[in-house]
């Protein structure tokens, strides 16, 4: 097997990485610092767009979309390097080169399945950063876990769908630019096939009935620099039936197709968080002493930066095989991969992470490092595209079968 990297991802591995080093690096303490005088909390620090416009500049754009026609054209084994370069600073970087969730997923459902009317209007203001999005799926009154439980109700009347329900942990619904909802309900909620009766429409912010009502914390964190995770009612919201996107029952198996990609980009950037981790800790262990010696001399620090670094290689090399199986056999045949990666790569991290701000002392739960907000995120993951339980369900089932 060959483990090396072809020449574009290389040569965009060294763009992203100098973009990293001149760019980003330097602008999180400012961003912070600009946050502070925002009027509104969910508004983008001035810097960000001062990112975005050098991203664009550099070609450092749209990296994700392997739709040469929109995107860069990157295989997901191409991606997977970039996307962990990226997870290094997931508050600004996926931001700054347009690949953050969740209007990655949302371009993607629309090139994959939006008409030609709803890429005009929609994809290409998305592509072109100038708009934002949100994924109104998850809802506070069933187990969400289970896509078919979804009570959101999109009935037809006449020429146009009325949808009624209530949403939350609406992700980015809260900035400012978020201009539309794709939202998933039932068309047909007494329809025999369970997953047939789901259908997902495009529902422009503005529309009479949709209330976004409050943003939703994480551990305490409002999420600011991804829009936040919004609450948001639906009132008898009124869209034109060419609002669907796709077919009238389509939507669930639209949402599986949206969330393999998506699983596979957040783990691709938790790896790039766990070498954060490492690079602080190891910079952390070398400065401070405690006993006579520096905490890099002692045993249990030592264990603990072994143990990280060996666990991101195994990590690593379990995605990189998962988006080389998605491009060669498709996202159907890389099933088992990728519910691996999304059981194993959050756990994970989370554990590097909690030791990186244990050695860290008092400061890893500060704002003074970002390692308690690369922790909230890391542990949302665990939730996130899936619990991990629904995914070591199915998983399981898969291995067992082989024996029945």
């Amino acid at each position: 097997m060959d483990f090396a990297f072809d020449a574009r991802t290389e040569e965009l591995r060294a763009r992203l990485l100098a973009f990293m080093d001149e760019h980003v690096y330097p602008a999180e303490e400012v961003a912070h610092e600009q946050r502070q005088r925002l009027s509104s909390p969910w508004e983008n620090p001035p810097v960000v767009e001062e990112l975005k416009e050098e991203a664009r500049r550099q070609g450092l754009w749209n990296l994700f979309l392997p739709d040469a026609e929109y995107g860069a054209g990157l295989t997901n084994l191409q991606y997977a390097p970039l996307a962990e370069i990226t997870g290094r600073s997931p508050q600004l970087a996926p931001t700054a080169t347009n690949c953050a969730a969740p209007d990655t997923g949302n371009m993607e459902v629309l090139a994959q399945f939006g008409d030609e009317r709803q890429k005009k209007q929609w994809l290409e203001p998305l592509l072109a950063g100038e708009i934002r999005s949100a994924f109104a799926m998850t809802e506070p009154d069933v187990a969400s876990s289970d896509a078919t439980n979804i009570t959101t109700h999109i009935r037809r009347e006449g020429d146009e769908y009325v949808i009624s329900g209530r949403k939350w942990y609406i992700s980015g619904a809260m900035h400012p630019d978020c201009t539309i909802f794709i939202v998933m309900g039932k068309t047909d909620p007494d329809g025999p096939d369970i997953r047939r009766q789901q259908s997902m429409v495009l529902v422009p912010r503005d529309t009479p009935g949709v209330t976004v009502k409050r943003a939703m914390q994480v551990f305490g964190y409002e999420d600011h620099y991804h829009g936040g995770h919004a609450e948001v009612v639906f009132d008898e919201a009124r869209v034109p039936v060419s609002n669907l996107i796709g077919e009238e029952g389509g939507g669930f198996a639209i949402a599986q197709a949206r969330l393999g990609p998506g699983r596979i980009h957040h783990c691709m950037r938790l790896i790039g968080m766990a070498e954060r981790a490492i690079e602080l800790m190891c910079r952390r262990a070398v400065s401070r002493e405690a006993f006579g010696k520096t905490l890099a001399q002692q045993g249990v620090v030592q264990n603990w930066i072994a143990d990280a670094r060996v666990a991101v290689e195994q990590l690593r090399l379990l995605v990189l095989k998962t988006a080389w199986m998605m491009d060669t056999v498709g996202n159907r045949g890389a099933h088992t991969e990728i519910q691996a990666i999304k059981i194993a790569t959050p756990r994970t991290v989370v554990g590097i992470l909690d030791r990186a701000i244990q050695l860290h002392g008092a400061g890893g739960v500060s704002q003074d490092f970002p390692l308690a907000e690369l922790y909230t995120g890391a542990r949302t993951l665990m939730l996130a595209d899936g619990p991990d339980e629904v995914h070591q369900r199915s998983l399981a089932r898969r291995e067992i079968k082989k024996y029945l």
